[in-house]
């Protein structure tokens, strides 16, 4: 898994959700992946361990078309955007960014950082959500629940959550990655710099050692409602209940 660091919840949730037992009532949901770029961009989707590979693990979405693929009940991963991809006939090429081993199809491989990361993890009673800047960021994207009427009334916070801000635009110059003189993506510090204060390890592996960096204040200043860094729930974790979820890149 192509990952520095990741945030406690989700690791919670994942050991959660590996250890549950499907329950009769557990309902499946749907994930509508929407581009509003003015570009394509092929979506990954990495299931979390024991889950499995849905659409297999990457797709194709051209500007302005949104699909949508069905998730199993209790299923946990995410879901980030490639762009700038190349394939051929038989699936081979490389991603300006969030490329996953040069495949067109990820087939269970996460993304190469840095890429903003939509997380999700579907609940017997009570499912959880973010979008991520942990492993930097490639583009805008926020994930939003859907109330569905044959799932019954949702309860939670369900609000909407991540950035349509382009964060690229005010990247600092040591976290830049530029192609063709242009910012395309923004590194975490931890990528940057691996530094523990940083990539919240070693003595910094809690929430009381680790906290927001100068680093981690620009993304978490220019958007409130995503993770800036490993120990950032508070601000950046919701939950619902009873709901489909929308993926959208590039969110007006």
């Amino acid at each position: 898994m192509l990952r520095f660091i990741q945030p406690l919840f989700f690791t919670l949730f994942l050991l959660i959700t590996i250890s549950a037992v499907p329950k009769p009532w557990a309902s499946a949901a749907t994930l509508t992946l929407s581009n509003n770029c003015p570009y394509s961009v092929w979506p990954g989707i990495q299931p979390g361990g024991g889950k499995p590979v849905v659409a297999n693990g990457g797709l194709f979405l051209p500007p302005h078309q949104a699909q949508t693929v069905q998730l199993p009940p209790l299923w946990s991963g995410r879901v980030w955007a490639r762009h700038g991809c190349t394939f051929d006939s038989a699936g081979r090429g490389q991603c300006a960014t969030g490329d996953c081993g040069g495949n067109l199809f990820c087939n269970g491989l996460g993304g190469a950082p840095p890429a903003t990361l939509a997380e999700l993890s579907l609940g017997p009673n009570q499912d959880f959500y973010d979008v991520s800047f942990v492993d930097g960021y490639n583009l805008p994207m926020t994930i939003t629940p859907i109330a569905s009427p044959g799932l019954g009334p949702s309860s939670g916070n369900c609000g909407s959550v991540g950035c349509s801000r382009d964060l690229n635009t005010v990247c600092p110059m040591g976290l830049q990655v530029r192609s063709r003189e242009r910012v395309i993506a923004c590194k975490s510090a931890c990528m940057a710099f691996h530094s523990p204060n940083y990539c919240c390890t070693g003595s910094y592996a809690s929430a009381q050692t680790c906290g927001p960096t100068e680093y981690s204040r620009i993304f978490k200043n220019a958007c409130p409602k995503a993770y800036s860094y490993a120990f950032d729930d508070p601000s950046s974790l919701v939950t619902c209940s009873n709901a489909n979820y929308l993926v959208t890149f590039c969110p007006n």
